[in-house]
């Protein structure tokens, strides 16, 4: 049986990994389900509980931990106190059935492949010049009703440390897609999609093939056998 993959975007902040997620999630074509994370940081204008996250607090960590669902936590220390980000297995995923995107950081991406295996998590890392990602997280940021330019700078600083180049080689992250250009970068990630997609397919009917192959050679054996004790 075929299991499905997870796509996992991810990349520094404002490099737009969340319009992108949303614009793989809209492509039918794709197939991908989405998998909905869960934060305890306030949520921003335009946002909605089960859209982009599940907006919870402590206690929703501490039942998912109780419950043994938690499969990958970061918190962040904040001007505005600690933010946790995680993920729960609460039956979103089911790789028998289908394939996902999602949508996170590194540390993350790191977890996720540790849970469910290194061949069914497969990176999308967003890359962005900085100055151009830091005038669009100011942009975002003034958008806000009460804009928090200090926590916007401590990200900022932080990404450099957290997806450095050797945490990056590390990671086994090598391809880039560059979102200078929105749509050129949508295209790009749908085409790689599509082709990973293919060639679990292909591997897939190739294993049929050998399998009955085997069974032939096997079928066969058995009877050059039989003649040759009569």
């Amino acid at each position: 049986t075929t299991l499905g993959k997870i796509f996992y975007i991810l990349g520094k902040s404002a490099s737009g990994k969340d319009s992108l997620y949303q614009a793989l999630r809209a492509d039918q074509t794709l197939g991908l389900k989405g998998v909905t994370m869960y934060t305890t940081r306030p949520r921003r204008v335009g946002e909605e509980d089960g859209r982009e996250y599940f907006f919870t607090d402590e206690s929703g960590i501490a039942r998912a931990r109780e419950q043994k669902k938690l499969i990958e936590i970061r918190t962040y220390q904040t001007v505005h106190g600690p933010w946790s980000y995680f993920t729960q297995d609460d039956g979103q995923i089911d790789l028998t059935k289908d394939s996902y995107l999602m949508v996170g950081v590194l540390e993350s991406y790191r977890s996720m492949r540790v849970y469910y295996g290194a061949e069914h998590v497969i990176p999308l890392y967003i890359e962005v010049e900085d100055g151009e990602r830091l005038m669009r997280a100011i942009t975002r940021e003034r958008q806000q009703k009460s804009p928090r330019y200090a926590e916007l700078c401590r990200r900022f600083l932080a990404d450099a440390a957290d997806f450095s180049e050797d945490s990056l080689a590390e990671a086994g992250i090598r391809r880039r897609f560059q979102n200078v250009n929105f749509e050129n970068c949508r295209d790009e990630l749908v085409a790689a999609i599509r082709k990973e997609m293919s060639a679990g397919i292909r591997s897939e009917a190739d294993a049929v093939i050998r399998k009955e192959v085997a069974a032939v050679i096997q079928t066969e054996s058995s009877t050059v056998s039989g003649e040759d004790k009569s």
